[in-house]
């Protein structure tokens, strides 16, 4: 049986998604009298199902297959009561994944626009370093890539958050794309405006295109590079930056993000989408303070 809490984060969950999915089905009816395309519903509502998802995140489980015949088929029985078999199911995980990532983006934009952000990415590994000749699900997205804890096979996930630990900013990469890689850069960035705070990987061509837009981007400068001085307040913010290694590790530990049992690429990204939702809808997200001008005049 759930607690208390988990059934009042699960009736939160149903409530946005459902409200989110009824905006999105007006919009794709009016499309269809355009286009005139007419799409089969199954009895499972697209709102139960990506809660379902979402919530498994949220769950505790760490098998699909258990968490969905023990505790959504029995214990969620009344909360979910046109539930189809679990092969069924995940047989219906692609057409979710459209409405995910919409609501995944409609999530980032509600997130409070600071101008103090913080960029990182995450590796996502999708198999073992021994097993990288023999895997096959992902052999035509996955590359190798290298992280400050050695080489992996797999993916990236490229985060930028702002001080109170709110995601503004999502993308999926495979792990040979740079930190610094310019479109990945430009879209992570677009329409931010204050300063965003990053390690050495982020040092880019681009710094003038991103102050003529409003931005400025921070970073540490490399060993072998000429130091530079630096006001006060970037470097005390920049000494903040683990703020963002805190959220991937809770994206990690607690909603499950990076693991290696994937059978199928687009569930798998399904599955990705989903632990950064429930982290959305995480209350004890970790926060900076961060002092403006006159704070730092007075102290």
């Amino acid at each position: 049986m759930l607690s208390k809490d988990k059934e009042n984060k699960l009736l939160e969950l149903f409530m946005t998604i459902d409200d989110f999915c009824i905006a999105l089905e007006n919009w794709k009816q009016n499309q269809a009298q355009f286009c005139g395309s007419v799409t089969r519903h199954p009895e499972m509502s697209d709102s139960e199902m990506m809660t379902i998802l979402v919530f498994y995140q949220w769950s505790g489980y760490k098998c699909f297959q258990y968490y969905y015949e023990h505790l959504v088929a029995i214990d969620l029985q009344s909360d979910f009561p046109k539930q189809v078999s679990y092969a069924r199911f995940i047989a219906l995980i692609p057409r979710l994944l459209p409405g995910l990532f919409l609501f995944l983006q409609w999530n980032t934009l509600l997130s409070h626009r600071t101008g103090c952000y913080f960029i990182d990415s995450k590796k996502l590994p999708v198999c073992d370093n021994r097993r990288i000749h023999h895997h096959k699900v992902f052999i035509e997205y996955a590359s190798r890539g290298k992280s400050s804890t050695g080489w992996f096979y797999g993916f990236k996930v490229h985060l930028v958050i702002n001080q109170r630990g709110q995601l503004v900013s999502v993308l999926f990469t495979p792990a040979n794309v740079a930190d610094n890689n310019h479109k990945v850069l430009r879209y992570l960035l677009a329409k931010l405006k204050g300063e965003c705070f990053g390690d050495k990987g982020y040092l880019t061509k681009l710094f003038e295109e991103f102050y003529h837009q409003g931005l400025q981007l921070i970073t540490k400068v490399r060993t072998k590079m000429k130091n530079q001085l630096m006001p006060l307040a970037h470097k005390m913010q920049l000494r903040k930056r683990a703020i963002i290694e805190s959220v991937n590790d809770i994206l990690t530990s607690v909603f499950d993000l990076e693991h290696t049992r994937h059978r199928s690429p687009i569930n798998a990204m399904a599955h990705m989408m989903s632990a950064l939702i429930a982290y959305c809808f995480y209350e004890d997200k970790p926060a900076v303070f961060v002092p403006n001008k006159e704070q730092l005049l007075i102290g």
